[in-house]
């Protein structure tokens, strides 16, 4: 199977290939068989001080088994795909199932919600993108570096430009009468200048861009010229007192604000009374001026998918709405465990392992622009780069390391850094009192800037 296969022709080859193993499993015994065949390839390449540092390129092929007998599970991967192999694969599965421990809630999704077709996306892959040559992404992040150091004559170091692709398709088949597959793309380039500060210290910055489509990405000098000016804004920071003050999250910050709460709104994280949420449907859980939609259907978006990893037709799942929680994001294990249907938030990795996870978990964009919002904030803290991980899923106590621009009189004051920020999380998505309307879906899980009207800032 070609990586330069077109993508229909690849689909079918990997629908046939996952559909034969499934087969073979239940010849010899198994009650469920589902099978997800993968294949395509990836590009990282990088360049320093505008020479080449790295050009990484792999295919990859393979398929990964989920059986279940008698309620015990196996899983089971390979990329041995000659007919031998396929066969040593699905006798290494049954050996697993028979010697699994017995698990009553183990089971393939209801029938009853299985898609009996599967819509073919035409937005989530891009053939410009998979045929990006190792030549072209170099010329990608020279161009991208370049621009960063033409910007201003203080940048001279730089601790790189990175250009990646990866393009590929999978198809999905199950025992339970599922067959569906799709292509997808997506490709991102960062530009992280390096520019001298007093004492000799080194001050970095970045900016990136990422899509689906080669198309929309920003230029590579937009996102070099953008690098270098964050990384120049960072010169001179000094640390605060410590202090209650409103703290503004940029996207990126507020970006992974959102994605730890998206970890507590998991079924798994639920069931196993490992998230602060854990009884909370229907009650106040953040400020009224905040909704949450996981989205599977946003447009070139990196989550967007027309199914689930358990054959279920993909849905649009109000998770906040108005500040109260609304729901918790199952696939059909955790469901069952919690007595709730299932949400359509299966994810099936290369093994044939099913767990819940989200698609597109956006933050649903507010009325103020950013500028007003740090116009509207006498003094506090905008936060642009966190560092570190400190927060307790199970306690919702929330601390990290924090960088960014003091705000003295709505206005950008100087840059600061060597803070921690911190508020109990239960309180800190309470506090919310801001939200823009710069939403950018970069990523999967997205967040426009956001502010939280008092925090726990410890400084000098």
């Amino acid at each position: 199977m070609s990586d330069r296969t077109h993508p229909n022709a690849q689909l079918a080859e990997l629908e046939k290939l996952a559909a034969h193993v499934v087969e073979l499993a239940l010849a010899k015994g198994v009650d469920v068989a589902e099978a997800i065949a993968r294949a395509g390839s990836e590009l990282t390449t990088k360049v320093r001080l505008g020479e080449p540092e790295l050009v990484e390129e792999a295919s990859h092929r393979g398929i990964g088994l989920r059986v279940i007998k008698n309620q015990r599970v196996a899983l089971t991967s390979t990329s041995d795909l000659s007919e031998r192999g396929l066969e040593r694969f699905v006798a290494d599965a049954l050996e697993l199932v028979d010697v699994s421990q017995e698990d009553p809630f183990a089971g393939p999704a209801d029938p009853a919600l299985i898609a009996t077709t599967a819509p073919m996306p035409d937005d989530l892959y891009d053939p410009e993108i998979a045929n990006i040559t190792a030549a072209q992404a170099l010329d990608w992040a020279k161009r991208g570096e370049k621009a960063a150091f033409d910007a201003d004559s203080r940048i001279k170091n730089s601790d790189g430009a990175t250009f990646s692709r990866t393009a590929g398709g999978f198809a999905l088949v199950l025992s339970g009468g599922f067959r569906g597959g799709y292509s997808s793309s997506y490709a991102s380039l960062s530009v992280v200048p390096v520019v001298d500060d007093e004492g000799n210290k080194k001050r970095r910055g970045y900016h990136w861009t990422a899509r689906r489509h080669f198309a929309d990405l920003d230029s590579a000098e937009s996102v070099g010229a953008e690098a270098a000016r964050r990384t120049l804004r960072k010169l001179g920071p000094r640390k605060v007192p410590s202090c209650e003050a409103p703290v503004i999250f940029d996207p990126d910050a507020a970006r992974s604000i959102v994605g730890m709460l998206a970890g507590c709104i998991m079924g798994s994280s639920i069931w196993r009374k490992q998230s602060y949420l854990a009884g909370r449907i229907g009650t106040p859980v953040m400020s009224e001026l905040c909704t949450i939609v996981d989205d599977p259907f946003l447009r070139r978006a990196p989550g967007t998918r027309p199914f689930d990893g358990e054959g279920l037709v993909s849905r649009r799942n109000v998770v906040i709405e108005q500040g109260r929680l609304e729901t918790y994001l199952c696939d059909s294990y955790s469901a069952r465990k919690l007595g709730v249907t299932s949400t359509a938030n299966a994810s099936r990795g290369s093994s044939g392992d099913v767990g819940a996870s989200t698609t597109n978990f956006v933050l649903q964009p507010g009325s103020s622009t950013p500028e007003s919002i740090l116009a509207n904030t006498k003094r506090g803290l905008l936060v642009t780069e966190m560092m570190g991980f400190g927060f307790n899923a199970l306690t919702g106590d929330f601390s990290r390391g924090a960088s960014g621009f003091w705000i003295e009189d709505g206005q950008i004051a100087f840059p600061v850094s060597e803070i921690t920020i911190s508020l109990n999380a239960n309180e800190l998505f309470r506090r919310i009192d801001a939200i823009g309307t710069d939403l950018d879906m970069r990523t999967s899980t997205a967040s426009p800037t956001i502010r939280v009207s008092s925090m726990t800032i410890a400084g000098s």
